[in-house]
C-alpha cells in the first residue's frame, strides 16, 4: 500500500478525533420524516450526486487555490452560495474547526485569521495541499466519509446486521470513485457544482430546532 493510500485510509477512518461522530448526515432528520431502513442505498446515492458532490468539487478547488497561494475566502464563499441552508452551513463550519484542528497538529503551518470560519470541504482542501493528497483522492475522502457517516449512524439509530449495511458501502464505491474522477479536473470556484437537494436541506432545517436527537446534523 502506498503512503498516498495509507494518509486515505487514515482520514478516512471514523476514529479520527474530528468531531464525525456528532454526525448522521442528514439520516436522523429523515428517519424522522418517514425514509425507511429499505431507502437508505437512494438516500446514499442522493447525497452523492448533490450535496456531497458539492463538497467534494468545494475541497478539489480549495486545494488548488491554496496550491497556487490564492484567497480561500472566495471558494468558502462559493460553497456558501451553494449550500441555501443556514442549518448545513452552521454545521459544515463547527466541522471545519475539527479539521482544523487536525491540520494544525499534524501538517502544521502559517493559517489565515478567518480559517476558524471555514467549511469542512475548505479546511480539506487545504489539508490535501499540507499534506501531498491528489485531487481525486481527496474528493474520494468526502465521498467515503459521507457513506461511512450515514451508514454508522444507522446503525445506532435503527440497529441491523452491520454486514448488509457494508454491503451497500462496498456497492457504492464505483459511484464515489465516478464522482470523485469527476470533480477532481476543478481549479476555480466558479466551477464548483451547484446541486440543490430541497429535502436535505428541509429537514437540516428541522433538525435544527429539534431538542431530543442523537446527532447535531
Amino acid at each position: 500500500m502506498s503512503a498516498s493510500s495509507l494518509l486515505l485510509a487514515l482520514l478516512g477512518d471514523a476514529r479520527l478525533p474530528s468531531g464525525g461522530h456528532t454526525q448522521s448526515a442528514g439520516l436522523e432528520p429523515a428517519l424522522r420524516a418517514g425514509t425507511t431502513s429499505a431507502e437508505i442505498p437512494a438516500y446514499l446515492r442522493s447525497r452523492l450526486h448533490t450535496v456531497t458532490r458539492v463538497e467534494a468539487g468545494t475541497a478539489v478547488v480549495a486545494r488548488a487555490v491554496a496550491a497556487d497561494g490564492g484567497d480561500l475566502a472566495s471558494v468558502e464563499a462559493a460553497w456558501a452560495a451553494r449550500t441555501p441552508s443556514p442549518a448545513l452551513r452552521a454545521n459544515g463550519r463547527r466541522l471545519g474547526r475539527g479539521y482544523l484542528r487536525v491540520l494544525q497538529t499534524l501538517w502544521p503551518g502559517p493559517l489565515d485569521a478567518r480559517a476558524r470560519t471555514w467549511s469542512r470541504p475548505v479546511v480539506l482542501g487545504l489539508l490535501a495541499h499540507r499534506s501531498g493528497m491528489d485531487a481525486a483522492d481527496v474528493a474520494r475522502l468526502v465521498g467515503y466519509d459521507d457513506v461511512q457517516t450515514v451508514t454508522a449512524a444507522l446503525l445506532k439509530l435503527e440497529p441491523q446486521d452491520p454486514l448488509v449495511v457494508t454491503g451497500w458501502v462496498n456497492g457504492l464505491l464505483p459511484d464515489i470513485d465516478r464522482m470523485a474522477t469527476q470533480v477532481a479536473r476543478l481549479h476555480t470556484p466558479e466551477q464548483i457544482p451547484a446541486h440543490g437537494a430541497p429535502l436535505i436541506e428541509r429537514w437540516a432545517e428541522t433538525h435544527d430546532t429539534t431538542t431530543e436527537r442523537l446527532f447535531s446534523a
